[in-house]
């Protein structure tokens, strides 16, 4: 933690500017390149126990030049944690930094974008916005994180056409080891073949991924395919989302299926309530449940989020409660 606070405190002082706001970074000195960050304390009650932790905590960095784009996020993911279990308390400590991101995007044109590093995987839409702070409940869906790899490292492309609404068309490409491969991503992955379609009218839009990766689970290498449909309607003040999809192996569906539906509906600016149902079958682990979360969040501004929600399990001894503190600056 000591060297994420220095890196704090030289990220202040690189740049005076009064008219920095909360959640933009501060400038290097007059380079084309931002430095910012977040963090998130989480607190968690479910039966029998309770649990304390510093969830998040991130330096990014962010810029671009000319045709080129360019980020780098550095984590601590849970760098500390405490949980009472009643008659038994302990604390973890996890004090290694990992790469979350580091790519490098060139803008062709208006169309066409290349991407090389390591990157969220261009799938669906939840994915794509890995910062706790931008969406609007500390949890994840399960399909989110069993489906598919969250992370890529390898070759991204896309094109976009602006015609008639706005039609885009993406393919990844990784065939090598993934950083922070066995320590910090959901699947260790040395490939991953994937493309995507998306449509965007008006208020709605649609996608639909699909792909390949090579993978270790529990020692066993496996061949895993997954497909997911994804939706979501916005509106002024409310927003409906839905992602849907499943994995199978060469043999068998390994993930039968997995998806959720979420509603989001804005009081204000800074007052937002949640609604979110959520199903899954995965055959590897033989979990079959049904979640509903219904949450609340206040944003006294948009890169503060302070944020409550329960779930309730159709396994009720899972039930849970969540408050959270999440700062961009």
């Amino acid at each position: 933690m000591r060297k994420l606070l220095l890196l704090l405190l030289l990220m202040l002082s690189l740049h005076s500017d009064d008219k920095y706001r909360l959640g933009e970074g501060v400038q290097v000195g007059s380079l084309p390149f931002y430095v910012g960050g977040y963090f998130s304390l989480d607190y968690i009650k479910k039966e029998g126990e309770t649990k304390y932790s510093i969830d998040d905590v991130a330096i990014l960095g962010y810029g671009n030049y000319s045709k080129f784009s360019y980020m780098v996020e550095l984590e601590y993911k849970e760098p500390y944690s405490y949980t009472d279990r009643g008659s038994q308390t302990y604390t973890e400590k996890d004090s290694h930094l990992y790469t979350e991101r580091l790519y490098v995007d060139y803008n062709h044109d208006e169309n066409f974008m290349f991407r090389a590093g390591k990157y969220n995987s261009n799938i669906g839409f939840w994915n794509l916005l890995p910062i706790n702070v931008l969406r609007e409940t500390t949890s994840s869906p399960k399909s989110t994180y069993i489906i598919f790899p969250k992370f890529t490292t390898g070759l991204d492309s896309s094109y976009t056409s602006y015609e008639d609404g706005g039609l885009k068309i993406n393919a990844t490409l990784q065939h090598n080891d993934s950083i922070d491969n066995d320590d910090y991503n959901n699947y260790e992955v040395d490939k991953h073949y994937g493309a995507g379609l998306s449509y965007e009218m008006n208020e709605y839009t649609f996608k639909i991924n699909g792909g390949y990766f090579h993978t270790d689970y529990n020692i066993k290498k496996e061949d895993l395919y997954y497909l997911l449909l994804s939706a979501k309607y916005e509106a002024d003040n409310y927003q409906i989302l839905t992602e849907f999809g499943s994995q199978k192996s060469q043999e068998e569906y390994t993930t039968k299926y997995a998806g959720y539906i979420q509603g989001v509906y804005r009081f204000t600016q800074s007052h937002i309530g949640v609604l979110r149902a959520e199903s899954y079958d995965n055959k590897r682990d033989n979990i079959s449940e049904e979640i509903m979360v219904v949450g609340y969040t206040y944003r006294p501004l948009y890169p503060i989020a302070l944020k409550s929600e329960y779930q309730f399990h159709s396994k009720e001894d899972d039930n849970k409660l969540l408050f959270s503190l999440s700062v961009l600056f």
